[in-house]
């Protein structure tokens, strides 16, 4: 039995058409600047976002934390929206790479201007400086919300006046752009810097990207270096995420029209949907929670846990509506 993984949407693999694409990518040495697929996939990311220059990282995780480290320096407090990634799912990162905490504001992934406000530390010498917001769109463990974009642009005014810079998370900008009938663009501009991820919706196989001004894509090109992020021929990678960005954009509404109808469907079964989904999570709990976490994998449904109890299905490019379909028939025995 052909097991159906709604683990992540990182699970994807390349289809055949972006395999022929890695196979014929022209590459050269990136850490010299010369690899063409990458500078032509960094020309393109900086264009999709509407920012001056942008860096190809080998994960989002790290393309965060060179954000993070470029915006800061040790001892310093990042405002960050509650249950973020930068906090939950990077190992730590920020404390260990770059001396740095974390302080969460909002509610779900949503920020306002006054929360920005409140969470300023004062400047006084028994405080830490805090010179950056980070948010994320759309919002992981909040179900992937869309954060609501007058309150984005409210609190980056926020914090600019407040002398902070700005930095998005936007691993899934693109399914908030497909959600929102935003371009990218729109979304992107209140942030001095914008990370977003090619190995989840995307579909291609590795890879993230930085964008911003060309003078912080420069200094953040040599703490990916100091990171271990300079990589020689990453043509081929880059290949991947320049077909998914000319390919798979516009398909993520078939991912959100899926985890639509998943939840539908886990409803009908005795699931409580905590979050209704947006785009392609879905958050959701069970009476009998251990059941269905060993269980789903003897009837091949693959889920993964979002806190004690939590489900997180997610929808993406390996899956269909039929497959969602039959996800339901399989999950239906455990329900009974």
């Amino acid at each position: 039995m052909e097991p159906i993984d709604f683990r992540s949407d990182t699970v994807t693999k390349p289809t055949a058409a972006m395999r022929r694409a890695i196979a014929d990518a022209p590459v050269g040495d990136d850490v010299y600047g010369d690899d063409p697929s990458v500078n032509r996939l960094q020309d393109m990311a900086a264009e999709r976002l509407g920012k001056e220059a942008s860096l190809f990282f080998p994960s989002g995780t790290m393309a965060n934390q060179a954000c993070l480290r470029t915006h800061t320096r040790p001892g310093d407090t990042v405002l960050a929206s509650a249950d973020c990634h930068i906090l939950r799912a990077e190992t730590g990162a920020a404390a260990a790479l770059s001396g740095l905490q974390i302080k969460t504001l909002g509610v779900n992934g949503h920020v306002t201007a006054a929360d920005v406000s409140a969470g300023v530390h004062p400047n006084e010498l028994h405080h830490s400086r805090t010179p950056l917001l980070a948010l994320e769109n759309t919002h992981n463990f909040g179900g992937g919300i869309v954060l609501r974009q007058h309150d984005v642009v409210e609190a980056a005014q926020a914090a600019r006046g407040l002398g902070l810079s700005v930095h998005l998370d936007g691993a899934r900008l693109f399914n908030a752009a497909v959600a929102s009938g935003e371009p990218a663009d729109t979304l992107a501009a209140p942030f001095d810097t914008v990370s977003i991820c090619l190995s989840k919706g995307l579909g291609a196989p590795i890879g993230s990207l930085v964008a911003g001004e060309s003078a912080l894509i420069a200094e953040m090109r040599r703490t990916r270096k100091m990171l271990g992020g300079g990589m020689r021929q990453a043509g081929l990678l880059a290949a991947g995420g320049i077909y998914a960005l000319e390919h798979h954009v516009d398909r993520l509404s078939d991912d959100h029209a899926n985890a639509a109808r998943l939840a539908d469907g886990l409803t009908s079964l005795g699931a409580t949907i905590l979050v209704p989904p947006e785009t392609n999570i879905v958050m959701f709990d069970v009476p009998d929670a251990g059941r269905w976490l060993g269980g789903g994998r003897e009837v091949g449904v693959w889920l993964g846990l979002s806190g004690p109890g939590v489900f997180r299905a997610v929808t993406h490019l390996g899956l269909g509506a039929s497959d969602i379909d039959e996800a339901l028939r399989r999950l239906a025995k455990l329900a009974g």
